[in-house]
Order: C-alpha cells, then structure tokens, then sequence
C-alpha cells in the first residue's frame, strides 16, 4: 500500500480506477433502488482497498486516511457509490485508537482479509440524531457480560456486516453532571458462526430515495462479552469522535469525486451537444455554473487535505472536518445541478447516471451532520457567537 504524496495518489487512483472499470455505471444501475455490491465490494476487499487503513501487523495496508479519502473520491468520480465501503473505513478511527490489543488481534486480521466486514456504526436513535449525548440505549454490566436494550437508526449497511461500533449509554444521562460522560463504545459480534444474528438483535431494512443499504436495529436484552467494551467505560463519546471526524473527511472526498463525475460529463455533453448551430458549451448560461461549481470543487478539496493531514497528524481537525464537508456537499450539489441543467431532458433519463448520482450526492447535506450544525458549530467554536442549540 502507498501513502501521502502526489505520486503515491495517483497511483491509488489508477488502480482503484482499474478496478473500478470493471463495475461500470451499468452495473450501478442495475443495483437500483436497494441490491448490495456484493461483488464490487468483495473485490475492493481482496485488493486489499477496503483494509486500507488497518496497520500492516494486522494484514492491512497502513494507508493514512488522506490516502484512504483518494480510494473512495476516485470509486464517487468512476461513477461508482462507495457508500458500501467508507464505514469500514471510518470506524477504523475509534478502533485503531481506542481498541484493545487483544481486540485488534482478534478482529483486524479478520476485516483486513474479509473474513468479517466492520460497516455498521450504531450511533443515531429515533429521538437523538445529532444531538448524540440524548442516546437511550442502554448497556448494563451483569457479571462478565452487558445486557443492552434499545434502538438505533439509520444504521447503514448492517443488514451486511458482521462487527458493528456501536454507542450506548452505560450510566443515565440524569445520574452525570457532565452530558458527554456516561457513554461507551462497544465492539459488537452481530452473527453467530451460522451467519445468522445473535439473540435479541433485529434488523430492519429502510427503504430510501437512494441505494444506501440503511437500517433500523433493535436490541432486547443483547448479551455481549464484558470484553467488547471499546477504550474506557464512559468516555466513549470522545472516543468516537475520531470516527466521527474520519467520517466527515472521507465523506468530503466522495462528494468531491461525485463533483469532478458531474463535471467530466457536463463539460464533455456541453461541447458536443449543437443547438441553433454552435455547442451549448460555448453559451454563458451553460459555461458559467459549470464553471462556478469547478471552483467549489476545488476549494473543498483543499479544505479536506487540510483536515485530513490533520487528522493524520493526531491534531484536533474537528472544525476542519466539518468544514470540508460542508464546502464538499454544497459543491457536489452545485455540480450535480449544473449536470442536470446541462444535459437538459436527458439529465433525467437513467441512462445518462445523472439523476443517480443527483439522488446519492444530496444525501451529505443533511448525513452525516446536517449542514445547519456545522454553521452553528463554527459560529461558536470559531467566531465565539453565543451557542444556539
């Protein structure tokens, strides 16, 4: 595997590019509106792509996660929806972190080789979406095991994964004086040795306007080993803003991908496209929001390298990685409707990917952090304005 620097990406890019080929934009199509990668995915991880970010100790390849961001930005630029591979990649940030050692020895190997895939992260609840600290599920210790009760949504992907991250609270949020203590993170096994799902746990598939595999996942009285427990009992919500953080990063990096797709193909439509006898390419009204969204495009891009080095570098990057996603998402989108507007009748019709790539794209707005909070959170953290929530 291969790390920063320009020449080290762009071989990342050409081969994940190479493989992606291979999955072309008819192959996404045919997925739609819910069939799982299967294939797609089980070749990323046999290239060793989706281990990317594991220590090479453990059979993975020690990519930094600005090389991991190149990974999943050149999959969203192909045409492709990585979607079913980037939580496995940033949950890697509170296990590689917080995990024990005995539970990197344990399971990193088995997610570097594919023998168990890592792609559930069990955070949001139907009454606690960002606002994390209001969490309900429950994680009571009872001798050497936890019994946990409660709910999560939106758990994309655990209908296919076999570890999940997951956030609990294991003292009430009415027994802490501070509202960040009193959560843990825990290393849940979702599957017997027959593949089927532990006692107690349920698992509901949502049905969304994009193909992104997400959930609903109950737990009645789930037992785990008391060894599941990730870092310190407790501080689990610091703990996971390393995931949280990644998250935001790579998700920067899909986005910026599906920005450069949106643009290759608008720009190539708009120059062989002839209305009244010229290329629509050639009119202002076409060139210009083009034009504008390639310009957002790249700033966002330099704000994820920003975080990303950060991040790399062990320094707080929390403000930097909101702020790339943020600029990414806006930009993604302002791309996407040029494309769409571009391409005119044609940018509807399934064939040309457009509409596809529309629906996927506008996702990051509000997922994994609406947009409204990270401008509430700058405003705070960086212009000292008065908190609004």
């Amino acid at each position: 595997m291969i790390d920063r620097t320009d020449e080290q990406h762009d071989v990342i890019r050409t081969e994940v590019r190479r493989l992606c080929d291979r999955y072309g934009n008819e192959y996404w199509r045919g997925l739609e509106p819910n069939r799982y990668p299967e294939e797609f995915v089980a070749e990323l991880t046999a290239q060793g792509w989706l281990g990317a970010l594991i220590p090479t100790e453990y059979g993975g390849g020690s990519l930094s996660l600005g090389g991991a961001s190149v990974i999943l930005e050149e999959i969203s630029a192909s045409g492709g929806n990585p979607s079913a591979c980037h939580a496995q990649m940033y949950v890697m940030g509170t296990v590689l972190r917080h995990g024990s050692d005995a539970q990197k020895e344990k399971y990193l190997p088995q997610v570097a080789d594919g023998r168990k895939r890592l792609q559930a992260f069990g955070v949001t609840e139907p009454e606690a979406g960002s606002n994390t600290t209001m969490i309900r599920t429950k994680a009571e210790l009872d001798g050497d095991i936890y019994r946990i009760n409660g709910q999560k949504i939106w758990t994309s992907r655990a209908e296919y994964s076999d570890l999940m991250v997951l956030l609990a609270r294991t003292t009430a949020a009415d027994e802490v004086e501070n509202r960040l203590d009193g959560l843990s993170v825990f290393l849940v096994e979702m599957r017997n040795d027959d593949g089927t799902l532990i006692p107690g746990l349920t698992i509901n598939p949502i049905d969304t306007m994009m193909n992104h595999s997400t959930t609903e996942v109950f737990f009645d009285n789930v037992e785990i080993p008391a060894d599941s427990l990730i870092g310190v009992e407790g501080a689990g919500f610091r703990q996971i803003l390393d995931g949280m953080n990644a998250e935001r990063i790579l998700i920067a990096s899909e986005c910026i991908g599906d920005g450069r797709f949106f643009l290759e193909r608008a720009s190539a439509y708009a120059r062989d496209r002839v209305v009244f006898g010229r290329p629509i390419g050639q009119n202002q009204g076409v060139q210009f929001p083009l034009a504008k969204a390639h310009i957002q495009v790249e700033a966002a891009d330099l704000m994820r390298w920003k975080a990303a080095d950060l991040f790399d570098a062990g320094e707080s990057c929390g403000v930097e990685a909101n702020m790339a996603k943020l600029l990414a998402s806006e930009a993604s989108w302002a791309a996407g409707n040029a494309a769409l507007d571009t391409h005119g009748g044609f940018g509807f019709a399934a064939e040309y990917d457009i509409e596809r790539k529309l629906r996927e794209t506008r996702l990051y707005q509000v997922a994994p952090i609406n947009n409204n909070l990270i401008l509430a959170f700058v405003g705070q953290k960086c212009l000292g304005l008065p908190k609004s929530y």
